[in-house]
């Protein structure tokens, strides 16, 4: 694939209003899942016209003006990534810019449900670790969660993936009523495996056909449950992500909490979102847009793509505003997140 940043391009860094350095990339190669995780998606959704999406070629151009741009990490999200046919060429044609050390990290999150065929491929491309979406050890909760998953395949690739070498990191929705009496025993079996745990408080993003507030759970009252039990203590680390991390003593692993709805972590935000399409989101909260698809194919070159980037950044928001409560059961952002990317 071709788009691979001119030398004179290299690493001019994004800044945004508030003083940040974007240097995180979320690229939705596809807004389609082989899942239907009710916190994520209606039963019968409608998906985007696959004449609407990016080829693969255009996506690898895309993420080459943003590395050109002083990006050093890039997490490939769907959907599903890996049900986007020939998802892989792309995988393999951004491995370049880890050769080059253009680029620190190619990541990938999944649902692991096809993770078993892609593993090893995914390790000789660079890939080294992955985020695996999973919020229940029960296979019937399982499948009322996903509304059609299986369990067993999902394990499967998870433990593919172990066994090629990749690390394996396990992200959960808490759910009310449905997981949250189930994290302890998640907990322990990822720090079992030596896999990190992170859990997730629900976001109000696109119509699911069902209220918000029956599924919100704080992590701030989790926290609190798994205190009485496990010794939790503060880690420092600092991704630039949303996670605030401890360390358990009981089990030696590391546990992380998103808190997009108890905690605004919009202070040390360092990434931005591309969907599938092209549209260009710099916050996850906001109904923001900026379609760089138009100056993609508008030039050979990346002078006008390079603009509209800079102009998107430019326009960044300083903190989302998300809120579940009786008043506001509704969402917040009208795009589902499998069309912005998790």
């Amino acid at each position: 694939m071709s788009g691979s940043p001119l030398p004179d391009q290299l690493f001019q860094p994004m800044v945004d209003p508030f003083g940040r350095t974007i240097r995180y990339l979320r690229v939705s190669v596809t807004d389609r899942c082989d899942l239907r995780c009710f916190y994520c998606m209606s039963e019968d959704m409608t998906f985007l016209p696959k004449a609407d999406l990016l080829t693969l070629e255009e996506l690898d151009r895309l993420c080459s003006a943003f590395i050109a741009k002083g990006v050093r990490k890039i997490r490939l999200t769907g959907g599903e990534p890996l049900v986007r046919r020939n998802v892989m060429s792309l995988v393999r044609s951004l491995s370049r810019h880890l050769s080059s050390g253009a680029l620190d990290e190619l990541t990938l999150s999944t649902n692991a449900s096809q993770l078993a065929r892609f593993a090893g491929e995914l390790r000789d491309c660079g890939v080294r670790r992955v985020n695996v979406s999973l919020d229940t050890l029960d296979a019937h909760k399982f499948r009322a969660i996903t509304r059609w998953g299986d369990l067993d395949k999902v394990l499967a690739g998870i433990e593919a993936a172990r066994d090629a070498g990749l690390a394996v990191k396990i992200n959960a929705v808490a759910l009310k009523n449905m997981n949250e009496e189930e994290i302890p025993a998640l907990m322990e079996w990822a720090h079992g495996k030596g896999m990190a745990l992170t859990l997730i408080e629900v976001m109000p993003m696109g119509d699911i056909g069902e209220g918000r507030i029956d599924q919100y759970v704080p992590l701030s009252l989790l926290r609190a449950r798994l205190a009485k039990h496990y010794t939790l203590t503060d880690l420092d680390d600092d991704t630039g992500g949303p996670a605030r991390y401890v360390r358990v003593a009981e089990t030696g692993g590391k546990l992380g909490f998103i808190t997009p709805m108890t905690h605004n972590f919009c202070e040390s935000c360092n990434r931005v979102r591309i969907t599938c399409t092209g549209t260009l989101h710099t916050c996850l909260g906001h109904e923001d847009a900026s379609d760089l698809r138009k100056p993609l194919r508008a030039s050979a070159d990346n002078d006008l793509l390079s603009a509209a980037i800079d102009r998107a950044i430019g326009l960044k928001p300083k903190g989302h505003d998300f809120i579940i409560d009786r008043r506001h059961n509704r969402p917040s952002v009208s795009r589902h997140m499998s069309v912005t990317g998790g």
